[in-house]
């Protein structure tokens, strides 16, 4: 009686809690940036996602790299993030980009490519990489290949 009982309460615990699919990726939204001077540029974005489980989890982006004006100027990385059981959710992303990367390789098509941003007072800012799902032992990868246009204001 007492293994009739704990075989039933294991299959109510695993049939309750199933993962049903992985968090589904919906966008990457709110590419600003937050502060721009002649060392640094804080560019913040929100990657939204959807789960659609009944059991919670963790993401972690893991070096997503970040293309301003189509030149890798940095990686991001980030703390393990609590993912809520059956809602949509957001992970910030924000990047500190060193100005010297920008100025790295050939300075003629950046001095270009920057002069044109600044005439056009916008940016183009590209997420590329992995982000990182993580519950109960099982993982799963998700590719993020983001790019918008970022306003900038003088």
């Amino acid at each position: 009686m007492r293994n009739l009982f704990l075989l039933l309460t294991i299959t109510v615990f695993c049939t309750s809690c199933s993962i049903k699919e992985k968090p589904v990726f919906l966008r990457v939204e709110n590419i600003e940036v937050l502060d721009a001077n002649l060392e640094l540029i804080t560019v913040k974005a929100d990657a939204f996602f959807e789960n659609p489980n009944d059991i919670r989890g963790s993401l972690k982006s893991d070096e997503i790299a970040v293309f301003v004006n189509d030149v890798k100027i940095a990686k991001v990385s980030s703390e393990d993030f609590k993912v809520p059981a059956k809602k949509e959710f957001s992970i910030p992303l924000t990047v500190n980009i060193s100005t010297d990367s920008i100025l790295k390789g050939d300075s003629q098509s950046i001095f270009s490519s920057l002069l044109n941003s600044v005439l056009s007072k916008s940016l183009k800012v590209q997420y590329k990489g992995d982000i990182v799902y993580k519950t109960l032992g099982f993982s799963y990868a998700y590719p993020i290949d983001e790019t918008e246009t970022v306003k900038i204001k003088f």
